[in-house]
């Protein structure tokens, strides 16, 4: 695993160990990537089942300002914080050990909203429409950021979550990737 582009191109990251989580392939980081970006200028992100982080890592690579990772088992916390601390970006994160609903319920609590929110749960428990309503019912997402769902290509999200609506969906074997936008 390593950052595809930005300024820690092709520096390497730790995976959580065991088969618990499942990392973002690179050809398909790379893409969901050129989806919303590829670059940015500033900005913050939620990354929700963070794993080891490395989508997030990504986006901090690429320009964000700041991301939020949030993942509920103990060793993708571990891995995440030696990731960004191998990178130097303690400063610009911030690390939780949440179930992805509490975690969503306290960032509505501090009145958090993000420019990108990247949802990539396990594939087996995916609750993403869910997921998808509460974030646009608190209107956790800026007026112009996209969300990024990663899932198993045999689900297919509806095209319209509330005021969101989804933009683009691309398949990749048997990865799809949904992206959402506010509507206009």
């Amino acid at each position: 695993m390593r950052v595809i582009s930005g300024i820690f191109k092709g520096r390497q990251l730790k995976a959580v160990p065991g088969s618990g989580t499942r990392p973002t392939t690179d050809k398909v980081k790379e893409s969901l990537f050129n989806m919303i970006g590829p670059y940015f200028e500033g900005g913050t992100a939620l990354d929700l089942f963070a794993g080891s982080g490395g989508l997030g890592i990504e986006g901090l690579s690429r320009g964000l300002d700041k991301v939020v990772f949030v993942d509920r088992d103990q060793q993708a916390i571990k891995t995440i914080k030696m990731n960004l601390a191998e990178l130097t970006l303690g400063d610009h994160s911030e690390v939780y050990r949440n179930d992805a609903v509490r975690a969503v319920k306290a960032l509505i609590k501090r009145e958090m909203t993000f420019d990108y929110i990247f949802l990539d749960p396990p594939y087996k428990q995916q609750k993403l429409h869910d997921l998808l309503t509460v974030i646009d019912e608190h209107a956790l997402l800026d007026e112009n950021g996209s969300i990024v769902c990663e899932h198993s290509s045999d689900i297919r999200l509806a095209d319209q979550v509330g005021s969101l609506h989804k933009s683009r969906e691309e398949t990749y074997g048997i990865i799809r990737i949904s992206i959402f936008k506010q509507e206009d």
